[in-house]
């Protein structure tokens, strides 16, 4: 069970205060259903740079926080057209988590929605979930009922958060 969870959103557009984060206060939430007297703190927006945000989560996790939820920079439209945002929660999460579970949700055309990574950085679970508030607050609930079932079993979180998510995607 955790006792310290970190929230970091990511994303240019939050740092930026272009778009306000929404998600936040609903992981908490879910977070402290699991927990009630857990220390839970949400951090100003990172940009979307593999090398701030890997820094975010070493940070966190050397600062006794044993659970850390990125938000947002699950998507890979960068990849397929060069007219969307660059997303890279996930392929920082790949950089750095040993015994991580990951799935990735595409659409007809190939295109990649989201990928959802969760993982251990030392002692520290670290996961994604999607920036979009309706596929955040999915995942979240999604993680919170997998993870009361059993905290240890990724496989099976991962893949609760990825079908809630897929669900809410309508695939």
């Amino acid at each position: 069970m955790f006792t310290k969870a970190m929230i970091i959103p990511t994303g240019d557009e939050l740092a930026a205060g272009i778009v306000l984060d929404t998600d936040a206060p609903e992981i908490m939430k879910n977070l402290l259903a699991i927990n009630g007297s857990a220390e839970v703190v949400r951090i100003a927006p990172v940009i979307d740079k593999e090398e701030a945000i890997v820094s975010k989560i070493k940070e966190s996790a050397a600062n006794g926080y044993d659970l850390i939820v990125l938000i947002g920079g699950s998507g890979g439209g960068h990849r397929f057209s060069t007219t969307l945002g660059k997303d890279y929660t996930h392929s920082s999460l790949d950089m750095i988590l040993s015994d991580k579970q990951e799935g990735a949700l595409y659409g007809k055309n190939g295109h990649m929605w989201s990928k959802l990574v969760i993982g251990k950085l030392g002692d520290t679970l670290v996961f994604n979930v999607p920036g979009p508030y309706e596929e955040a607050t999915a995942t979240i609930k999604a993680f919170k009922d997998s993870y009361k079932k059993d905290s240890h079993n990724l496989e099976e979180i991962n893949k609760s958060m990825l079908e809630a998510l897929k669900a809410k995607y309508g695939a």
